[in-house]
């Protein structure tokens, strides 16, 4: 996101096409990004949404080609997305890529990582309320989910924020989401639960704070009404970051600092449901609930890599260089989840689940590839499932 720094619309796609190549170590099979789609400013509401089967270079080849798109114009306050996809519902195919769309009038659009695992049951009561689907995904369905919450809201003062909480609060699974639409332009919302998500802030001025406070809502089915009915008009600055003065800041949301490491190295490492937004320039964090252990702000960190670091560098291969970077790895997986002064773990993907766990007389963990030798490595370690045990399946057994 640009705010308040003048940005052409080939400018704003040079920077999401070299995120998502940054990216292109990982397997996927499909890229699309979501920008503003009219020839002026943000009062013009409308995002335009390409998407593309293959590779990135195909997607920019296809950024290209779109008919009436002026690329000179130039945006002071814009925030577009991109993502790459690996098809886990549905076949790869531009419809199923993201970003996802609400509606043929593109309202929200969201990208994802990760797998929702009830959006069958959501998709069913979706569709009961009339809302029709165009892809096999469970992204669609969280598209469409904030739509029927905006749709269904009783006044017009509710923040893009507010709607995005009562989403997550019917979502299972993984997942790491940025959200755009058409009734909120120039705000971005992003959110995460056991899938990786950070922020990148950028700005020859001074920013406000190197700590941003937590802020919270006892938000809950019962009382979101209520809760929509009181839209904070303008944020306060003492709780936000923004650059002082109501100056230029660009801020970037990635789910690798590999993405975003040639634009910035401060970066601010979100924590599972945490709900960050950015408005008027001005980034809040939120959180639903509020729990003993929680970490009352998060820092703004410095990341000490260059991008030659995060690419290949001196390595021939990204598989010699990911095998040599495992110390690395282990550290970063345990960094939030591992508290040596408690001798205690946090596995936010677990941590619902853990009754049904502790019930059960047998563990089985699924995985595939390098996964798999992972819940190898796990269920043979001695004690990990006592007085269960643990049995590695590949997962086409399933």
């Amino acid at each position: 996101m640009n705010y308040r720094v003048p940005r052409t619309r080939r400018e704003i796609f040079d920077t999401l096409i070299k995120g998502l190549q940054r990216l292109e170590y990982r397997g996927y099979d499909s890229a699309g990004v979501a920008i503003d789609g009219s020839n002026h400013e943000v009062t013009e509401r409308h995002i335009q949404l390409v998407k593309k089967r293959g590779k990135v270079k195909a997607l920019d080849e296809e950024l290209y080609k779109q008919d009436g798109m002026d690329l000179k114009v130039e945006f002071e306050t814009h925030f577009g997305i991109a993502h790459t996809r690996w098809a886990t519902h549905g076949v790869p195919n531009a419809v199923n890529s993201h970003p996802q769309r609400s509606d043929k009038g593109n309202e929200f659009v969201v990208i994802h990582n990760g797998i929702i695992t009830n959006y069958k049951d959501l998709r069913k009561f979706l569709e009961s309320k009339g809302y029709e689907f165009e892809s096999e995904t469970d992204t669609e369905t969280i598209a469409k989910l904030i739509k029927y919450v905006f749709d269904n809201r009783e006044t017009e003062d509710v923040t893009f924020s507010a709607l995005v909480e009562r989403v997550i609060q019917q979502l299972e699974g993984a997942f790491a989401l940025v959200f755009k639409s058409i009734h909120y332009p120039g705000e971005a919302v992003a959110t995460r639960r056991g899938s990786p998500l950070l922020i990148g802030v950028r700005s020859k001025y001074k920013l406000s704070t190197e700590q941003i406070p937590i802020l919270y809502r006892t938000c809950t089915l019962e009382n979101m009404k209520s809760l929509c009915k009181t839209r904070v008009k303008r944020l306060d600055s003492s709780t936000c970051l923004h650059a002082v003065g109501d100056k230029a800041v660009e801020f970037f949301f990635a789910s690798d600092a590999s993405a975003i490491i040639e634009h910035t190295n401060r970066v601010i490492f979100l924590e599972d449901d945490d709900i960050a937004a950015v408005a008027d320039g001005k980034l809040s964090i939120h959180r639903v609930k509020r729990s003993a252990s929680d970490d009352p702000s998060r820092a703004i960190q410095t990341l000490q890599m260059e991008l030659q670091q995060i690419m290949k560098g001196n390595f021939s291969a990204f598989m010699q260089k990911e095998i040599f970077e495992q110390p690395e790895s282990v550290f970063n997986t345990m960094r939030g989840r591992v508290n040596f002064e408690t001798n205690t773990v946090l596995l936010g993907g677990l941590k619902d689940h853990l009754k049904e766990i502790r019930r059960c007389r047998r563990l089985i963990v699924i995985g595939c590839g390098t996964s798999y030798h992972a819940a190898v490595a796990v269920s043979t370690a001695k004690g990990s499932w006592e007085p269960r045990p643990g049995q590695p399946r590949l997962c086409g057994f399933f």
